[in-house]
């Protein structure tokens, strides 16, 4: 006689009663599904704008704008860019992950945390920083330097968090055998950091892609430069769309990349394995050398900005500090955050939801849909909803709802992560416990599945609300007239070379950045079980 599942005593028959797959499907309410749908319609707009134009010029016309020699050179700048940036940041951070993770450098937890602390600089205030210390800095090496400095800590939170959790039983029988330490390293170690540097890669690349101010500042042209060059002297303009086809194209091509070099790989370990931590190699001798590389590398990513802010605010006095200005600016930049961040997380949260009650083709789709739309350029979307808006409705051309729009096809893949973590510890128990005792599918999801997720659904929209914070590119060209957000009252000022009265503006970006990047930390650690 088999005993009835304890969810069988309190679903009604034939609708809960077992918790398996069966049950989570038909928890897919087509309430919820719909709203998945149409979100994920939405997030497909700039996909089907870039499609569209394309169609729309017609090959003649599209031949003629993608296949010429200013196209040519942004292709050879953004490759080299791509190509020797992401290199070097991978070699960087596996050797910080390595030498903080590894081995008994001194102060190797403060070490650990000064590499994700970059995270809180925007790269265009680390262009304004190396800017305004080297004014002859320029061109593509510059652009490696700077990239490098204010995307390194991309790659080295997965690298150091996977470096944390191998079974460095491994290690020891390869070392049994009678292998060199470098030798365990690479036929060992590096093999298994392989999703992790294949992840922070594409991150890398994405943003490398998608980076404006920074460029600007340095006097380097990438796509992201050019398209926004093109649509302030012409608008929506053939040159800047086709150029925008290109740079989908490069992001796709990035994806496929990426995807080709991770392939099927997997490491899991079943079983308890070697359940302990590594013991830290000595350094010995080399204890000095190897402390150099933290230090430098702190002093180019944290040092500079921060000498650089200090000197300009000392330069400035009390008269940049425009409080009036600021205190608005500060204002409407929290505003479009608060909204920007609710709106992301809310329209999360029906994907969220499929993606841990209700997982299928359907729902992969779904996601797969968002995320790729997530990874095109914000200058992309901006252009999309730009030329959309201008030719369809032109009432909500740059109107708050457009932007607010935008920021939520940007931001959803960041929202998605944190609420979907939150929703899968959740009890799906619960939720049909609420449903069986009379609660609508809608009233279930908020009495008992939103409320146990309330933190998840808090770190989204801190992450969220913090790149909006950051964001700029989409800003300038979708915001309503009369808005100044701390990254457009900061990029104003520095291009017109006024850089004492930006200083405030980048430290209060940095000062709201922290919390994400203590955040990143924080969570980096406890994904690692410490």
């Amino acid at each position: 006689m088999t005993a009835a599942h304890p969810t069988a005593e309190i679903g009604r028959p034939g609708r809960l009663a077992l918790p398996g797959a069966g049950a989570r499907r038909r928890l897919a309410a087509p309430w919820m599904v719909a709203a998945a749908v149409l979100v994920a319609l939405a997030t497909l707009l700039p996909l089907g704008f870039v499609v569209a134009v394309a169609i729309q010029t017609g090959w003649t016309t599209a031949s003629a704008l993608i296949v010429r020699p200013r196209v040519g050179e942004l292709l050879v700048n953004t490759a080299l860019l791509v190509a020797l940036t992401v290199p070097i940041s991978a070699v960087l951070a596996v050797a910080l992950a390595w030498l903080t993770e590894r081995t008994d450098l001194p102060g190797a937890r403060l070490w650990s945390w000064l590499a994700v602390a970059p995270l809180a600089v925007p790269a265009f205030v680390q262009g304004y920083a190396w800017v305004t210390l080297i004014p002859s800095l320029e061109g593509p090496l510059a652009g490696v330097l700077v990239s490098v400095i204010a995307y390194f800590p991309f790659l080295y939170l997965p690298v150091s968090a996977t470096l944390r959790r191998l079974d460095p039983g491994l290690e020891d029988a390869a070392a049994s055998l009678g292998h060199s330490p470098w030798r365990v390293f690479f036929r060992v170690v590096l093999p298994q950091l392989r999703l992790a540097l294949c992840g922070g890669s594409l991150l890398i690349g994405l943003h490398l892609l998608a980076e404006y101010g920074l460029y600007v500042m340095i006097r380097f042209d990438t796509f992201t430069t050019a398209i926004i060059d093109q649509f302030q002297s012409s608008y929506n303009g053939p040159a800047a769309n086709m150029l925008a086809i290109v740079l989908v194209a490069c992001c796709f091509g990035l994806l496929g990349f990426e995807a080709g070099l991770r392939g099927r790989a997997r490491y899991a370990r079943v079983g308890a394995g070697a359940d302990r931590q590594p013991q830290p190699r000595r350094l010995g001798r080399a204890r000095l050398p190897c402390l150099a590389l933290p230090a430098i590398v702190t002093a180019l990513a944290l040092g500079v900005p921060c000498v650089t802010l200090a000197r300009w605010l000392a330069a400035g006095g009390a008269e940049i500090w425009r409080f009036d200005e600021i205190l608005r600016t500060l204002g409407q930049t929290l505003g479009l955050a608060l909204i920007g961040a609710a709106l992301t997380t809310l329209a999360a949260i029906p994907m969220a939801w499929l993606s841990i009650r209700a997982p299928g083709r359907l729902q992969r789709l779904l996601e797969g849909s968002n995320y790729i739309v997530g990874s095109l350029p914000g200058v992309v979307v901006a252009l999309a909803l730009a030329t959309i808006t201008v030719r369809v409705a032109l009432p909500l051309y740059q109107t708050a709802a457009t932007i607010l729009f935008a920021y939520v096809l940007m931001f959803l893949p960041r929202a998605l992560v944190s609420l979907r973590a939150s929703i899968a510890q959740a009890p799906v128990e619960l939720e049909q416990a609420a449903h069986s005792l009379g609660r609508s599918p809608a009233g279930a999801l908020w009495a008992v599945t939103i409320r146990l997720a309330a933190p998840g659904a808090a770190a989204s929209m801190a992450l969220v609300g913090l790149g909006i914070t950051n964001e700029l590119t989409a800003t300038q060209m979708l915001a309503p007239n009369g808005t100044r957000t701390l990254a457009m009252a900061f990029w104003a000022y520095s291009s017109e070379i006024d850089y004492a009265a930006a200083a405030p503006y980048a430290l209060m970006m940095v000062l709201l950045s922290l919390p994400l990047t203590w955040l990143l930390y924080v969570q980096s650690k406890r994904t690692a079980g410490r």
